[in-house]
């Protein structure tokens, strides 16, 4: 199975999405396609010996609308697969010089497809923003020739008007005005009804043609035809209050696509690159793996590779969302689009194109902004539903008031456009979809990648969250912890000592020493040999020296003075006690563990002020497990865990009725990630692409986990506050508008200014989720930009 995210252009509706779903479900081979209307992307799942992307792509031009390809970041090159468009009229072209990535319809339409991309005004490949222009465009037009209509129409009454220009009759000066409101920019609305209606869906532009349409015909027939009433004001009125809602809509749907944005244009769009002994300009696109590549201070770092030379601080936080730099010296990865701070170095490109961390993020945001949680899949429906549902009801309106009650056209006719215009499927169908954006872009611009929308939902009724000890809730290396001396010793001598002995050593505890150490002044030391499964030994001033554990000690009868006891209270504390001896004398300890990570004790206490369990699991013995979970704060302790085990503790817990997540590095506990409810793999660096994991945090930091619930908790109530507007709103229009509480009755004008309102309500109520404080998010990292090849912090 290959899964590609592709772009979607001109989607106008929310329920024109589930309309290229159900035609993208027919194609043979396809298993899943999920469709995100504020992205304009959608995510194919599909076996890739019954079909292609070419074929995909084919059937959402069949659709009628845009696609230009794979939505990648710009320094990804796909060579075997051009834009459609652009196979059409550019065979000559090598296929090497064809990028696919969002807008790529760069390159000019023909035929059929440019009638498409300009029937509705827009260009091929329109973004969010550029379809929020045309419509602004639309919305100003409509407004210009509105207001002489209102004017000039026997409903404006505000003054007499003006004769009207050239001798015409008024009715027929208000027939070329209206038209000139309605005809252009209600004509995106015509192009996306007729789509639906060939995808086999209803959507909302069907509820508007159906409201402008039948105000206006019946306005041109009362013109030209017949004896009757005519409201073109109100029509025209009606259409620039839609016009208005959508504007805003589309700015807001723009604003929620503003993190996948960012992510695309994170990468440098050039490289320097060594190749035959001199330095070469090359478009990223373009650089291999194996490539030396060179970083002066301030440039992005085009692709993922290893340091080979030099050394430096990098930025990370545009993909980690690290704030501090990050050391780099030989041996060290460095990761695509970040930022080199200080010196120059030299690196070998490992991971280039599709390969590179960038890519497998963007890639990941775009499945999960793309995916829908369970409420969304039954507010698709019921939106389905709610235009078919508006229909009736307008129809009955007509027939109730006209023919059973017998009150005048007008007014029945004005009632049943009303309960067309104001029906609001859309705001249902941005409710959730507009704060899974929001939501998975924070995460994204944290270093918090959640993999589906579903997992973003299941994260909010976790009951209990396992901790991996190793690597998660400590730093998964030997660190200095505790030191004690002899009466007569400083403690810096003590260490001092010890590291001048290890510096001949590739032990991690003496790597440890020498960390602590630093740069402590050492005396010489010789002589260095190690004593297998004691310690090892030294000369220093003429003396032997000698580490190690309590049984060296008593084989070379040191004499151990006050501090037995000390030794054993460290060792009861589950460390291990390095003993320092000189000249036959114990003269200090040095103790020795796998340090907790700065954050986890604060990790563990929010977690539990929001009512979530915490457990640790490792494979200690109960005693020292207990100990290092009470300096924690962590009641519940799963020791003498074997690796194979660990996804049965996971289910003894599920089998308890506990909502389980599991964090881990994402390999040895692949099994308890799969099985825990949310799986959240921590430190993932580079490999962000692990299938065990609901959850990927790009950093080390346990605290993480706590920005990932406070952020789903967030989203999920987003998505319920805008559920139940969109429900409540359309429970109380349709009588309201169907003229239930006469003689109140509401114009077509107030109907289209709800139900624009509401659609905007929606989106913005989900965008205020970026103003919110949480805990563990940062609402608005550093952005960056690129002048040339210099990134500049903005």
């Amino acid at each position: 199975m290959e899964t590609v995210t592709i772009e979607v252009g001109n989607l106008l509706s929310a329920l024109s999405a589930l309309g290229v779903e159900k035609q993208l479900m027919t194609l043979p081979g396809v298993h899943k396609a999920e469709v995100n209307y504020v992205a304009g992307s959608a995510t194919v799942v599909y076996d890739e010996t019954v079909t292609n992307i070419k074929t995909i792509k084919a059937r959402v031009h069949e659709c009628g609308y845009h696609c230009a390809g794979e939505r990648l970041p710009k320094h990804i090159c796909v060579p075997e697969d051009p834009p459609a468009a652009a196979a059409a009229i550019a065979p000559a072209v090598p296929a090497r010089h064809v990028h696919a990535r969002e807008n790529a319809g760069h390159v000019a339409p023909a035929g059929k497809a440019e009638a498409m991309a300009h029937e509705m005004g827009h260009g091929a490949g329109m973004d969010a923003h550029s379809m929020a222009r045309g419509m602004r465009n639309r919305f100003w037009v409509a407004l210009a020739f509105t207001i002489p209509v209102f004017v000039y129409s026997p409903m404006g009454g505000m003054f007499t008007p003006p004769a009207p220009p050239f001798g015409l009759p008024l009715n027929i000066w208000l027939f070329l005005l209206a038209s000139i409101a309605v005809i252009y920019p209600v004509w995106p609305f015509v192009v996306a009804a007729w789509r639906a209606l060939k995808n086999g869906v209803l959507n909302m532009a069907v509820l508007v043609v159906l409201s402008v349409g039948t105000g206006y015909l019946f306005s041109v027939g009362a013109t030209f035809f017949f004896e009757g009433v005519q409201f073109y004001e109100a029509i025209a009125v009606l259409l620039v209050f839609i016009l208005l809602g959508h504007w805003l809509e589309m700015r807001a749907r723009a604003g929620a696509s503003a993190a996948i944005r960012t992510l695309l244009d994170l990468a440098p769009p050039m490289a320097t690159v060594i190749r035959g002994g001199r330095e070469m300009e090359l478009p990223t696109a373009e650089v291999l793996a194996g490539d030396m590549v060179m970083i002066r201070p301030g440039n992005k770092i085009p692709v993922d590779g290893e340091v080979t030379e030099g050394e430096t601080q990098v930025d990370e936080s545009m993909l980690t969302g690290e704030s501090m730099p990050v050391g780099k010296k030989p041996g060290d990865t460095v990761i695509g689009a970040t930022i080199n701070k200080s010196g120059s170095f030299r690196y070998r490109a490992t991971k280039v194109g599709a390969d590179t961390a960038l890519a497998q993020i963007v890639k990941l945001v775009q499945e999960a902004q793309n995916s829908k949680a369970p409420a969304q899949l039954l507010a698709d429906r019921a939106s389905q539903w709610l235009v078919l549902i508006a229909l009736v009801i307008g129809i009955a309106t007509f027939a109730v008031w006209f023919w059973w009650i017998g009150q005048p056209l007008l007014l029945a006719l004005t009632l049943t456009i009303t309960v067309f215009v104001i029906a609001c499927p859309d705001a249902l169908g941005l409710a959730t979809p507009m704060a899974v954006m929001v939501g998975t872009g924070l995460g994204a611009m944290n270093g918090i990648l959640f993999k589906n929308a579903a997992a973003l939902e299941e994260a909010t009724r976790l009951d209990i969250i396992i901790f991996d000890k190793t690597g998660t809730l400590t730093l998964g290396q030997p660190d200095v912890v505790d030191l004690a001396a002899a009466p007569d010793v400083s403690e810096n001598a003590v260490l001092a000592l010890a590291a001048a002995v290890e510096q001949s050593s590739e032990h991690p505890l003496a790597q440890a020493i020498l960390k602590r150490a630093g740069k402590l002044a050492m005396p010489p030391a010789t002589g260095f040999t190690n004593i297998d499964g004691m310690g090892a030994k030294g000369e220093v001033e003429g003396r032997t020296v000698l580490l190690g554990n309590r049984k060296l000690m008593q084989a070379e009868k040191v004499d151990m003075g006050g501090l037995v006891s000390r030794a054993d209270e460290m060792q009861g504390a589950g460390r291990t006690v390095v003993h320092v001896a000189h000249g036959g004398k114990l003269v200090g300890l040095i103790a020795i563990a796998d340090a907790p990570r700065p954050t986890s004790a604060v990790t563990v206490q929010k977690l539990r002020e929001r009512g979530v369990q915490v457990a640790m699991l490792t494979g200690d013995n109960q005693a020292t497990a207990e100990r290092i979970a009470a300096g924690l704060g962590i009641d519940i302790v799963l020791a003498d865990v074997l690796p194979g085990q660990k996804a049965d503790k996971v289910k003894e817990l599920q089998a308890q009725g506990k909502k389980v997540g599991m964090v881990g590095d994402g390999i040895n506990d692949a099994p308890a990630l799969t099985q825990a409810d949310v799986g959240f793999a921590i430190g993932a660096g580079t490999d962000v692409a692990m299938e065990s994991a609901d959850v990927v945090l790009m950093k080390s930091d346990p605290f993480d986990v706590v920005g990932a619930i406070v952020l789903s908790r967030a989203t999920l109530t987003k998505m319920h506050q805008n559920l139940w507007w969109a429900v409540a709103y359309n429970v109380v229009a349709f009588p309201v508008a169907a003229g239930v509480l006469y003689p109140f009755v509401i114009s077509p004008e107030i109907a289209a200014l709800a139900m624009s309102g509401s659609s905007a309500l929606v989106a913005v109520n989900a965008l205020l989720l970026k103003r919110s404080h949480l805990e563990g998010i940062r609402a608005h990292p550093a952005a960056t930009r690129t002048i040339g090849d210099k990134a500049v912090v903005t």
